[in-house]
């Protein structure tokens, strides 16, 4: 962030504290700021922000219409639009849609889309809000669109201050947006509100493509959007699984994926409807919401010491599942609702993704409690901002998360979940790298191990420290590091320690499926598995290039679904190590369905059949690989 940036971000957080009462610095101190960002921008819009004083909302045109999206819920109607096209993709985000206007480099007016030709000013906010400079390095008139939403965190914050000022608490993130751009005082409070842009128009900048738009909108350093760049259908299908998991355990609201062809000369050529432009597709997911009851509220402990809520509930038909469980996200959403037993609640469930909890219907007379020690070692857990946490990092649940994780990820099928607690119990694994110095004799100490078991123990350990690569960095725990994302830095070419050590913000933003916040996460976190790394490759750790055998399976997506006799990881295993890819949803692009379902009864079967893609069981799956 340049100075300019950072005091028009200092001058907003003092000026809000001043309005709420609470200053923390002298005038003369504030003064200082203002005069340096004066002398730097004279003509800055920060200068020029006022808190609370009432402010009119006025009726703007649009120099070009802004149209909703064409929609669809179907897989196989996406992809017929897509029509074999390169397409980019990013998360529909669910706010308010916002326009920028830059004349000679600073920010002449920000307007909403209102009825798509004429629009509301909403200046006097915007320069309030996160993510939109007041200055670009650009002369031209340019337009920059967006949305314009609020992080879950930020809800929350911005829910204790507003009771904290006497005005009403909101009750939705969904509304948040809406409701404070609709106030005509407390414009400080739209510091808890942020833009993220989506769109750039400016016929003198010589674009081509819509991934040269989103690098140019990043270069002018706007918060911009994850964007995947589809050369063809094999990841769009892991993109729209993307969406599912993050719709559950993101931490702002999105209702879908945003499609668009990534040649702007289609674009042109295309045009638009009255409604929609034609070069870009929303695909949504239809969701199906209903009323239960709070049975019981329950902590789980993570691996990094977060206690994350899960409501026990009535059970209750979503989707075609049955649904006993909820998540309820975090500690600000229980302190939120004031959650408790016997609440009704209204949960939703989008495809087959995690259902969440949307809203209280019915709060019930029970006692609202937060528990003030971890679960799993009665230590006191403090409260940070939307979380309650536990910091002793001996914490059983976290030290057993930690390594199950591990043991998971890597491989190690032989290796329970109730063996690890025993493990645990008798201090022999008390981190990852003490599974790699159990002998036989350490693991007959346990109750019920003889030398048989132990034996078979030890070899499975061993067996697991010849692993690819990309298994390997998604085995250790990294801050955004699932196995798709692993492999994608891989097959970017960092395919060993000594490359991995060597990545750099700057190098991870230029491989595909990471924005600058996702590469500082995931980079920060790889550092703090440096010593791990360099510990497992002096156990003997090594990794191999496997050369896959040419068999019906080989380059083929093949998905699974219902009751097996097998662990489910260890399928996956297998099909990764013949050279397969394991594809978490059914589309026209899959090859294979594994199942032992007689009958179609699940949604990933019944796509199956729609779809003529071939159904096997199975047994049938490992009697096909042994021929």
């Amino acid at each position: 962030m340049n100075r300019i940036q950072e005091l028009e971000e200092l001058i907003k957080y003092h000026k809000a504290k001043y309005y709420q009462g609470y200053p923390e610095i002298m005038d003369i101190e504030y003064d200082k700021l203002e005069d340096e960002l004066r002398t730097l921008s004279p003509n800055n819009r920060v200068l020029d922000i006022v808190g609370s004083a009432p402010t009119g909302l006025d009726k703007v045109a649009h120099d070009t219409k802004m149209l909703s999206l064409n929609k669809t819920y179907k897989e196989e109607d996406l992809l017929s639009w897509i029509d074999g096209k390169e397409v980019v993709s990013m998360f529909k985000y669910d706010g308010v849609s916002c326009s920028l206007v830059y004349e000679n480099g600073s920010l002449s007016m920000a307007k909403t889309r209102g009825d798509g030709s004429i629009g509301e000013n909403i200046t006097s906010k915007a320069i309030w809000m996160k993510g939109i400079s007041t200055t670009i390095d650009v002369k031209e008139r340019l337009e920059i669109r967006g949305e314009i939403y609020c992080t879950e965190e930020d809800f929350f914050k911005l829910s204790d201050e507003m009771e904290n000022i006497g005005l009403d608490k909101p009750t939705s993130q969904r509304n948040i947006v809406a409701g404070l751009i609709g106030r005509k005082d407390n414009l400080e409070l739209n510091r808890y509100i942020r833009f993220c842009a989506f769109d750039l128009i400016e016929e003198s900048i010589n674009l081509k493509t819509e991934m040269e738009k989103f690098d140019k909108l990043n270069q002018m350093k706007f918060l911009i959007p994850e964007v995947v760049l589809h050369k063809n259908e094999k990841k769009i299908e892991e993109v729209l699984k993307s969406a599912q998991e993050f719709m559950s355990e993101g931490e702002f609201q999105i209702d879908g994926v945003v499609f668009s062809y990534n040649d702007l000369s289609i674009h042109e050529e295309l045009g638009a409807t009255a409604h929609h432009p034609r070069y870009k597709m929303a695909f949504k997911f239809q969701g199906e919401a209903k009323n239960t009851k709070i049975r019981k509220l329950t902590w789980q402990v993570s691996r990094n010491g977060i206690l994350t809520p899960i409501a026990e509930v009535e059970p209750v038909e979503l989707s075609g599942a049955k649904i006993s469980r909820v998540t309820l996200h975090n500690y600000g959403m229980v302190k939120q609702f004031k959650l408790k037993k016997n609440d009704e609640i209204q949960i939703i469930r989008s495809g087959e993704v995690i259902p969440k909890f949307m809203d209280v219907i019915e709060s019930s007379k029970d006692e609202y409690v937060i528990p003030k020690e971890c679960p799993s070692c009665k230590q006191a857990v403090i409260e940070k901002e939307i979380r309650l946490i536990c910091e002793n990092p001996k914490c059983p649940a976290q030290v057993k998360e930690t390594i199950l994780n591990f043991i998971q990820k890597i491989g190690i099928d032989d290796l329970s979940s109730k063996r690890l607690d025993e493990l645990i119990k008798a201090e022999l694994v008390l981190e990852i790298e003490d599974l790699y110095k159990l002998d036989v004799e350490k693991l007959m100490t346990l109750d019920k191990v003889k030398d048989k078991l132990a034996n078979k123990l030890i070899n499975s350990i061993n067996k697991s420290k010849t692993v690819d690569f990309p298994t390997f960095l998604s085995a250790l725990g990294i801050q955004g590091g699932a196995y798709n994302k692993c492999e994608k830095v891989v097959m970017a070419g960092y395919n060993t320690v000594e490359k991995i050590k060597s990545l750099t913000p700057e190098k991870m933003q230029e491989i595909e499926g990471f924005a600058e916040k996702s590469s500082t996460e995931f980079l920060n976190s790889l550092k703090s598995k440096f010593d791990l790394i360099d510990n497992l490759l002096a156990l003997g750790f090594h990794f191999e290039e496997i050369n896959h055998q040419e068999t019906i399976f080989l380059k083929k997506r093949i998905c699974i679904t219902g009751s097996l006799t097998r662990k489910r990881s260890e399928i996956e295993k297998v099909i990764r190590e013949i050279g397969g890819i394991v594809a978490s949803s059914v589309s026209k692009s899959t090859d294979f369905l594994i199942t032992n379902d007689k009958e179609p009864t699940s949604s990933k079967f019944k796509k199956a059949i729609e779809l003529e893609i071939p159904v096997i069981s199975e047994d049938e799956f490992f009697e096909k690989l042994e021929n």
